[in-house]
């Protein structure tokens, strides 16, 4: 079943449609369906799909040569080798000279690490033999710096030949959604708070089972693919996975400024301030700043991929009983009871999400959106704001409040907001939204008609556009 990516797929096939030399630029983390898309863009179009191989380069040469002597013949053409990564080159010009032809290397930065001067041999017949031809070439990867720096990068030989990118992101709360049908709304959110909308991670999920009975079998068991999956995806991209694991553990247990992370884990701060950004470049973790003060030296950081979040949240503590195979008797004190709490920051995710992409009867167009978080010029005490976004026309601003509790929202929650809005400044004008899985109070509902604030359910954001 293939699900969403829409606009991806639009766009590629208008590239594909103007029959000139195309270049699409594919990349994204492990796991979040690059190959499945560009699967799904191929169906029933000429095409040449090589997945690169971390090898030698006389090995990918080999594969390669198969690849594209079993493209033009129809079957096996194993025995077919090309002497050089520039002879493949050259044939593929030569067919795709008069016809449409899409050239994909799957995994680019392999065969990069392998032939390293692969890239300005495919800069030279950029610019010359595949220049008036019909190629439409699609370079993909999962190394998120590679890409970025070494694909895309002024740096890099291949600069400024893209026609387009793609950087491709795990399913939003709504998309996710749309895998578990006869679920609940609450339970779709529970899945997006456990998967991250990662399409691998959904797939090892049945529609058919209970959330408790999905994560019996497919997350806590030793044996499941997911259980391991952290530790799997840190030892594939990174060269010290348990340096990065501390620190991902620092901060699931609460550290969230620079200094308390590096303590806990037991290195310096520049030194961890360089794990920070390889994990913000893997999508893992995310560096936060008061949406008002966005330059703030004193950032705080929380784990980004709601996967992560949730494995370090749940397989730690229960770790003896997934071992033991005791963790059905211990799940509903040890998990179950805890999903609710877990599921607060995810749901400011959702609520971020809704305001960015769904909700269509915004009262500007924005500008940016993020939290809030200082000091209380009266109590003096921390205050924060969980949804703030300003607007691209005035000084306006969305000011949010996001509960995913089991009781309404009374009228407290919308004072407390706006004893928190003053407190921000900043903005001259304030718009209320608040946002509960369990909807609000008669009061709240009657003063919201009288105020025209914007109570949104979790049932509004499921039924968004």
């Amino acid at each position: 079943m293939f699900i969403g990516r829409e606009q991806e797929l639009k766009k590629l096939n208008q590239m594909y449609q103007s029959a000139r030399l195309e270049v699409a630029i594919v990349y994204g983390r492990r796991r979040v369906g690059k190959t499945t898309l560009i699967t799904e863009f191929c169906k029933n179009k000429k095409v040449i799909f090589y997945a690169a191989q971390e090898s030698t380069a006389e090995y990918n040469l080999t594969a390669f040569s198969s690849t594209v002597a079993e493209a033009e013949q129809g079957k096996s053409a194993a025995g077919i080798i090309y002497r050089s990564f520039a002879d493949i080159f050259t044939r593929i010009a030569e067919i795709s000279a008069t016809e449409r032809v899409i050239l994909v290397i799957d995994e680019y930065p392999y065969l990069a690490g392998a032939e390293p001067g692969i890239s300005s041999l495919l800069q030279n017949y950029l610019d010359h033999q595949f220049k008036n031809t019909k190629l439409f070439l699609i370079l993909c990867g999962s190394s998120m710096s590679f890409m970025e720096n070494q694909v895309l990068g002024y740096q890099s030989p291949l600069y400024g030949r893209r026609t387009a990118q793609f950087k491709i992101q795990p399913f939003s709360y709504l998309e996710t959604g749309k895998w578990f049908p006869n679920y609940s709304f609450e339970e779709k959110a529970l899945m997006y708070g456990i998967t991250g909308g990662i399409p691998l991670y959904l797939e090892q999920f049945s529609p058919s089972l209970s959330i408790r009975e999905n994560l019996l079998e497919h997350f806590f068991d030793k044996n499941a693919m997911l259980f391991e999956e952290p530790s799997n995806l840190f030892k594939q991209e990174l060269r010290e996975p348990s340096t990065y694991n501390a620190i991902v553990t620092a901060i699931a247990s609460g550290k969230t400024k620079l200094s308390e992370i590096a303590t806990t884990v037991g290195i310096e701060t520049g030194l961890c301030t360089k794990y920070l950004a390889n994990l913000i470049t893997l999508g893992v973790i995310r560096r936060e700043t008061p949406v008002t003060t966005p330059n703030s030296r004193r950032p705080i950081y929380r784990i980004e991929d709601q996967f992560f979040r949730f494995w370090f949240a749940f397989i730690p503590h229960n770790m003896s009983a997934v071992l033991s195979g005791r963790i059905e008797q211990n799940y509903t004190v040890s998990v179950e009871k805890r999903l609710t709490d877990y599921m607060g920051l995810t749901f400011e995710k959702m609520c971020h999400d809704y305001i960015l992409y769904y909700d269509n009867n915004l009262p500007f167009p924005l500008a940016q959106i993020g939290q809030w978080w200082g000091g209380h010029p009266q109590t003096h005490k921390q205050a924060q704001i969980d949804v703030v976004a300003s607007s691209a026309s005035d000084d306006s601003c969305i000011v949010g409040s996001c509960k995913f509790r089991n009781i309404p929202v009374d009228v407290d929650e919308l004072t407390l907001l706006k004893d928190y809005a003053l407190a921000m400044g900043h903005y001259h004008r304030h718009y209320y939204y608040l946002f509960s899985k369990s909807g609000f109070t008669d009061s709240l509902n009657s003063q919201a008609q009288r105020e025209a604030l914007h109570l949104i359910t979790l049932e509004d954001m499921y039924e968004a556009s």
